[in-house]
């Protein structure tokens, strides 16, 4: 079983890049923005969690596990790379996961940056059970890229959190939570994904 992908140029900074809770490793969302920032030289590792991974093995599709169970795992891939500071950040939930864990291994000298991909501020339906206590403190250089109308955190919601100044956010013009714009805005997917990459490629590397 594959539980690793590497994209990008084998002497590129790195991002180690978790998925979302109902997409794999390699989803398309996941796929493109590899490709993107491999383009860009950006060494990016690609992981899957042990739920995701079972389901490949059956008919069955577990859902994702308890977070402490997912934060173990996320810790536990770090610890099987190389020692040096790397980029850590993720797709939704992994990117959820991550941000709960980088304040630790930043201050421990293990990770230097986080990166996120369509933070989930809140569930869709529920904009009052935040996901942001931990982002108010954060001192670890954090890049956050959203979608303007994400239903887990609009612009005009997540401008008024009080968010850490560590943390830059980035908007993708009316994307959704893969970044997909309407027809009707003029903009397209491809357009918000390359911004995406370069913003994420222009933070890793400063």
């Amino acid at each position: 079983m594959v539980n690793l992908l590497d994209t990008g140029p084998a002497d590129g900074p790195c991002l180690l890049f978790a998925h979302g809770a109902g997409a794999p490793m390699d989803s398309v969302f996941m796929h493109k923005m590899a490709e993107l920032l491999g383009e860009r030289g950006v060494r990016v590792l690609r992981f899957e969690f042990a739920y995701m991974a079972a389901r490949r093995q059956g008919d069955k599709r577990p859902p994702p596990p308890n977070m402490s169970k997912l934060l173990a795992e996320f810790k536990a891939m770090i610890e099987t790379l190389a020692p040096g500071p790397l980029a850590i950040g993720g797709k939704s939930m992994g990117g959820r996961a991550a941000s709960l864990i980088a304040q630790e291994l930043f201050d421990a000298g293990r990770i230097r940056k986080l990166v996120l991909f369509g933070y989930p501020f809140h569930p869709p339906t529920k904009p009052e059970h935040l996901r942001t206590t931990h982002l108010e403190n954060l001192t670890c250089p954090t890049l956050l890229m959203q979608g303007e109308r994400d239903p887990f955190g609009t612009k005009e919601e997540v401008e008024l959190y009080p968010l850490s100044r560590k943390i830059r956010l980035a908007w993708m013009t009316d994307g959704d939570h893969d970044f997909k714009p309407r027809v009707a805005s003029g903009h397209t997917w491809k357009e918000n994904l390359a911004q995406a990459a370069d913003d994420a490629a222009n933070f890793i590397y400063a």
